[in-house]
């Protein structure tokens, strides 16, 4: 227990010293450590709305993806949305996505906002303007030609008590442990970090022979060994999307 808790408290000193705050027009903005897409620091945005606190990121996550070619125009692209979400309790409002806090819950919410513009920027993440099928799909379809049982957005509070949200978990069998698999899209270091972190967070109230393993989506770019290394640092296992039919076997037992 003292290693993860010396793991969590390094996250959140970091966390910390690299957040910033300044008054804007009424509103607090919050400049946060992660990157976005343009390598530009996330921002979001915090006022008092009666007796809770409304933090935003004032539509700049869905504007960016439609000035980027992904537009989210389609029932499927919607529920894909939407799914990712409803993991985090992050609402939709126009094209902003939003939450509410009070001040006691101001931490977890601001936490999970934050990672929701993380994850939405990797679900839909473009290499090319014009996109004809998701990373997330491709992985779904392909456990699903193994024959791999799965749930799908699975949500588990964490040894921090935060929410982390994993695109599948694979059950436990009689030949293989419980397999938490997370998607990441665009696999850079914010992404890394906030894999590693959710399952640092989240491996002690789970059994204690499950295995995490991190899908990489390296069909159009090379995923650097930096990457991977860090995540094997934390006990994931990554897996090259081009080279997913070595763990076929793996996940499907």
């Amino acid at each position: 227990m003292s290693a993860t808790d010396d793991l969590i408290r390094n996250y959140y000193d970091w966390l910390k010293s690299k957040t910033a705050w300044r008054e804007l027009n009424g509103w607090i903005e919050i400049t946060t450590p992660y990157l976005d897409r343009h390598n530009d620091y996330l921002q979001i945005y915090l006022r008092r709305q009666g007796t809770e606190w409304v933090l935003t990121d004032d539509g700049y996550t869905i504007a960016d993806l439609a000035q980027s070619g992904c537009e989210l125009d389609t029932p499927r692209r919607k529920a894909l949305l939407a799914t990712t979400l409803n993991g985090f309790g992050v609402q939709l409002n126009d094209e902003a996505l939003e939450i509410k806090a009070t001040e006691d819950n101001f931490p977890l919410r601001k936490h999970s906002l934050v990672q929701a513009i993380l994850a939405v920027n990797d679900l839909f993440y473009v290499a090319r303007a014009n996109v004809e099928s998701f990373f997330f799909e491709d992985v779904a379809l392909w456990l699903d030609d193994a024959d791999v049982r799965y749930t799908p957005r699975a949500n588990f509070v964490g040894h921090s008590r935060y929410n982390h949200q994993f695109d599948f978990v694979v059950p436990k069998s009689r030949r293989a442990p419980e397999r938490i698999l997370r998607v990441i899209n665009n696999p850079n270091k914010d992404n890394a970090q906030s894999a590693a972190f959710a399952w640092v967070d989240t491996k002690d109230v789970r059994p204690s022979d499950s295995l995490a393993f991190a899908v990489l989506n390296d069909r159009d770019h090379r995923v650097s060994e930096a990457v991977q290394d860090a995540l094997r640092s934390y006990d994931i296992t990554p897996i090259a999307w081009t080279r997913r039919e070595e763990f076929r076997e793996r996940l499907a037992a």
